[in-house]
């Protein structure tokens, strides 16, 4: 479980997030990062995006649940302030644990070198 600040809640932060944020695409997955210059005394925020195209409520449920678990190790690296989007693919519902956690891996570092080095 996520921390209640650390959760993202309102519709315009996903918005703002998937239209004006870095984007990195797996199979698996999908990443946005926003990173917000001047909010560094907030905590970095996430929000997950499961879609009825990945199976029914139970399905859709595991999923968000196996994601929140994975992405709340990352939420300390990222700088303060910044918005994180998670997005599954329908192929997340059959995926392992173990390929979910490499497919972000790959996406995390690709969102935040882009990011990252975008602020330089």
């Amino acid at each position: 479980m996520l921390p209640a600040e650390s959760r993202m809640r309102r519709r315009a932060d996903f918005t703002v997030t998937v239209r004006r944020g870095s984007r990195a695409g797996r199979t698996l997955l999908t990443g946005h990062l926003l990173v917000r210059g001047g909010d560094g005394d907030q905590p970095p925020r996430a929000g997950f995006v499961v879609s009825k195209a990945v199976g029914k409520a139970v399905v859709r449920n595991k999923v968000r649940r196996r994601l929140r678990s994975l992405v709340r190790g990352y939420l300390s690296s990222l700088p303060g302030g910044s918005l994180l989007v998670v997005r599954a693919h329908p192929q997340a519902a059959t995926a392992r644990q173990a390929d979910l956690a490499a497919e972000l891996d790959l996406v995390m570092s690709t969102l935040v070198r882009r990011q990252v080095g975008a602020l330089r």
